[in-house]
């Protein structure tokens, strides 16, 4: 009897780890699994997100030092995986859209908006404002920028509330963006056809992702670990002659680098620490300054439209937050509704590229505004 009151002892039911908060938050993973699994909304992020989500709500341990999940997390307080996962991105990502119609960098500059407005509304909520900056970057919808800023601004206490609601917006991009797209556009609007992108040579290829590292790193140089790694695997990508790095970057290393940090995030939202209203705050900001953001890549996008007096279709400029590509398969998706024939995809790739180098950027002028 001894034995078995020890064994029951250990359980997790009565060794004292878990309450109510605990058993919330296994629900909350749950949800995730099933959207991932059964909807099919970002496997590659909620499956570790949740799982790790589910380990720490029922065995705390992992999450403290000595715990497995703590060194993961410490990759990303150091800002390597976050690093790591820009060089996989850009290994993956073809910038060719962006160099032949360089106005969406424009598109992507305008989405930044809502990362911008949020800082400012989370100032009102009562954050102080590094908190508020690291909050923000959520209105990018770029989980490896928004754990990179809380890290290098020492607000790793709210990291798991920001990894998470940043993932899960950019998880949630089809089902949040369509309504704002369609509220802010007329059917006439979402059916401009727009003109075959030029064609892109090698060279300017090559020379794209150098000349950005340059200029970028000499104005901003605490973004030289996100923009010099995207850019590094892009160049991977287009010099041709590092297939194997280049493979290397977008497959094995991604994967990896992706599951390390997925359940170190999800590690981070123990019931106790995560059930706060400060949880709730984010969560709500990151929403508002994702919606801001996609309204005001749209807003821009019509505006553009007018100039060139209907050649741009404004629902390119909702994919100006940076969640590739997600964004930019909701603007071909929006689009082929209005007309079946419409393909928006190419076009929208740029301002979604843009939208990328955008947020590292506003990442960057947080940094410099505070001095790390």
């Amino acid at each position: 009897m001894e034995v078995l009151q020890n064994l029951i002892n250990q359980t997790a039911f009565f060794n004292g780890t878990m309450d109510w908060r605990s058993y919330v938050m296994i629900l909350v993973a749950f949800l995730f699994l099933y959207l991932a699994i059964k909807k099919g909304y970002e496997p590659l992020l909620l499956i570790p997100i949740a799982m790790g989500m589910l380990l720490v709500n029922i065995y705390p341990s992992i999450i403290e030092e000595g715990g497995l999940l703590h060194y993961f997390f410490m990759l990303d307080e150091w800002s390597i995986l976050p690093s790591l996962i820009f060089l996989g991105v850009g290994a993956m990502t073809d910038f060719g859209p962006l160099i032949a119609n360089p106005k969406s960098f424009l598109l992507g500059a305008a989405a930044q908006f809502g990362i911008f407005s949020a800082y400012l509304l989370a100032i009102i909520m009562g954050f102080n404002g590094k908190e508020a900056a690291a909050i923000s970057i959520i209105g990018g919808a770029d989980g490896p920028t928004s754990i990179f800023l809380a890290g290098k601004l020492g607000q790793g206490h709210l990291m798991g509330s920001i990894a998470v609601a940043a993932y899960s917006y950019m998880s949630l991009v089809p089902i949040i963006q369509p309504p704002i797209m369609k509220l802010l556009t007329t059917k006439k609007e979402r059916a401009i056809k727009m003109e075959q992108l030029r064609p892109v040579s090698k060279l300017e290829r090559i020379l794209f992702p150098i000349v950005v590292t340059t200029v970028v790193c000499l104005l901003l140089p605490s973004t030289a670990p996100l923009i010099g790694m995207l850019m590094l695997g892009n160049v991977f990508k287009e010099s041709g002659v590092v297939k194997q790095l280049a493979e290397t970057a977008s497959n094995a290393m991604m994967y990896i680098v992706v599951i390390l940090l997925g359940t170190s995030v999800g590690a981070k939202t123990s019931g106790a620490e995560f059930l706060v209203p400060a949880t709730l705050k984010i969560v709500v900001l990151g929403l508002v300054a994702f919606a801001v953001g996609t309204a005001a890549g749209v807003l821009f996008g019509k505006l553009m439209c007018i100039v060139t007096k209907g050649k741009v279709n404004p629902l390119i400029g909702s994919a100006g937050v940076s969640a590739v590509p997600m964004a930019a398969r909701v603007s071909q998706k929006v689009g082929s509704e209005a007309d079946p024939t419409n393909f928006l995809l190419m076009h929208a790739m740029g301002p979604n590229v843009a939208g990328v180098i955008g947020t590292a950027v506003a990442a960057g002028v947080f940094m410099a505004i505070f001095g790390v």
